[in-house]
């Protein structure tokens, strides 16, 4: 099997271009800073690493290439919400399988990704992805200590991002142009918000359940050279959520959203290649860990210090953090099939997943390598590691040690040659200044906006907006839109036949389909998460099959004086 960490440490191209201006910023200051005790250096780059899990390999036979899934935990990894902070919970990448090429590009020249050309002959890592997941991002707008959760994808070779039914991945407050609207509103109860979504509480090590499965809303085309239009298959990436108060499918990538990158280049040899017609792969997952802000400073003896934001895990009395359970692999006879025929008007599909087509890989792991300003971090495996537990259950396991309370990340570091090593906080001098010193905390960001023209107002909304108020600060605003006329399907040339059949399927979808039923497998371990109740919805009288709310801005609460 090829390990996904050969390719995890993609970040999209916002992001690579903040942490080399930062980068550079470092640099600058380091070569200016004289080694005066107490002198604090802030640094952007002050932890990177991939925490992670592989699996054995997937039987050929059987297919598993359709739905990939599990349970990861949820819980406040800080205390407060941070400013230049990034770092992934458990999540995945899953990408077309293309192996069968060797040396053809995928990514066509004028890509963002063609650059990068350590990624090459074929850039196949570099293609397509869907990575979304749980996390805290550098570009979320709305922080308020505990994590969120984000349909996140790049279905262009890195040139763009779609994370929610109208934006990218944060970086933009405006919604992404109409042809590159990618994701479309399949809930009726849940709304999706720019900024993720929000979790109730301070959760502590709760399960959130959340599965991808490529299902077939409409039938794959062989493209209309006449109008343009690519040829496309029928797997639309369907994002199912498992937590204490919603269950169900939220929403999905239609399938062109991946088929045009060969239409726009006029590149046939992608044809087929993408996410809408491929078999996918998943190769387990990680903790990414990103922009973590540090502080710097020398002792009297010239020797330099760092300290990290308390990073903080949830464990139990024996040290023990679970954080991934019950990895699924998944063959068209889980869903595919009997929602293929459902939707032909042939039998009944409740929606849950089929145990016949599941297959749970054996997973595996090993101790991971972090750095910081480009050096290595040593003896943080003292601390803890990682470890599969009883039961296929992936996580971190806590020793007894000085260096780091249990559930906590090292946060004290000492330089010896070109590496630093953990240390007890005792061990700091106290000519540093570096205990007392407190991380920036995030401020909430600008508005997300939508456009009052093109694809949000024709053919538009049926009624709206309304507003709610959620935990991250936040105020979301909604309207409700009949299915096939929300945003993302306007920039098509579909006949009136295909919207008429897939807007007739979602309303036996909103009838038959209620959030409380268990489509995932129930974790085996623990118990489930709550998302903010304020993300629930109920349709408007009139409106309760086939319409589905559309967040059209998210800004922040004005605060009462």
């Amino acid at each position: 099997m090829r390990i996904s960490l050969s390719f995890m440490w993609i970040v999209v191209w916002a992001i690579t271009l903040s942490s080399s201006l930062c980068l550079a910023q470092d640099r600058s200051e380091q070569n200016k800073a004289k080694k005066e005790p107490g002198k604090i250096v802030n640094r952007s780059n002050g932890l990177h690493g991939y925490i992670s899990f592989n699996h054995e390999p997937v039987p050929k036979k059987g297919d598993y290439t359709t739905g990939m899934g599990f349970y990861a935990a949820v819980w406040s990894l800080i205390d407060q919400p941070l400013a230049n902070f990034q770092i992934g919970l458990p999540s995945a990448w899953i990408q077309p399988d293309n192996s069968d090429n060797k040396d053809r590009p995928l990514a066509p020249e004028g890509t963002l990704a063609r650059t990068w050309k350590p990624r090459g002959p074929t850039f196949s890592s570099v293609f397509q992805t869907v990575e979304g997941g749980l996390g805290y991002w550098a570009g979320n707008h709305f922080r308020y200590g505990p994590p969120k959760f984000s349909m996140n994808a790049t279905p262009q070779c890195y040139d763009y991002e779609v994370g929610s039914p109208g934006w990218s991945f944060f970086y933009d407050n405006k919604a992404l142009p109409d042809n590159r609207l990618g994701i479309a509103q399949l809930s009726n109860r849940l709304l999706i918000p720019p900024d993720a979504l929000p979790f109730k509480g301070h959760p502590k090590g709760e399960f959130l359940g959340y599965t991808w499965m490529a299902l077939p809303f409409t039938d794959s085309t062989t493209g209309d050279p006449t109008k343009g239009d690519p040829p496309t298959g029928d797997q639309s990436w369907t994002c199912f959520l498992s937590a204490e108060n919603f269950k169900g499918p939220i929403a999905y990538y239609i399938p062109e959203t991946w088929s045009k990158i060969g239409k726009l280049f006029n590149y046939p040899f992608i044809y087929g290649r993408g996410l809408d017609a491929r078999p996918a792969r998943m190769d387990g997952g990680a903790m990414e860990i990103n922009t973590v802000p540090c502080f710097e400073a020398y002792d009297k003896k010239g020797v330099l210090y760092s300290k990290l934001p308390k990073l903080q895990f949830p464990v139990d009395e024996q040290g023990r953090a679970y954080l991934v359970q019950d990895v699924t692999y998944y063959s068209k006879k889980s869903l595919y099939d009997s929602f293929k025929s459902w939707r032909d008007g042939k039998g009944n599909c409740s929606g849950i997943f089929d145990k016949k087509g599941s297959w749970q890989p054996k997973l595996s792991t090993r101790t991971t390598k972090y750095d910081q300003v480009k050096q290595d971090l040593k003896d943080v495996e003292k601390a803890f590691n990682t470890r599969i537990f009883d039961g296929n259950v992936w996580g971190l396991q806590w020793s007894k040690t000085d260096i780091a309370s249990q559930g906590e990340f090292p946060q004290y570091y000492k330089q010896i040659g070109n590496k630093r090593f953990a240390i007890p906080a005792s061990e700091v001098p106290v000519e540093t200044g570096l205990h007392k010193q407190e991380f920036l905390l995030a401020k909430p960001g600008e508005t997300y906006t939508s456009p009052n023209k093109g694809a949000w107002t024709n053919p538009g909304a049926k009624i709206g907006p309304f507003t709610v108020e959620l935990v991250d600060g936040s105020v979301v605003t909604y309207s409700w839109y009949r299915f096939v006329d929300q945003p993302a399907f306007q920039q098509y040339h579909w006949d009136e036949a295909k919207k008429a059949k897939l807007q007739a399927f979602i309303e036996k979808i909103h009838a038959n389909w209620p959030i409380d039923r268990e489509y995932m497998p129930p974790p085996t371990h623990g118990k489930l998460v709550s998302l903010d109740p304020a993300l629930m919805v109920t349709p408007p009288k009139g409106l309760e099959v086939g319409y589905v709310p559309i967040v059209i801005k998210q800004s922040a609460r004005k605060k009462s004086r």
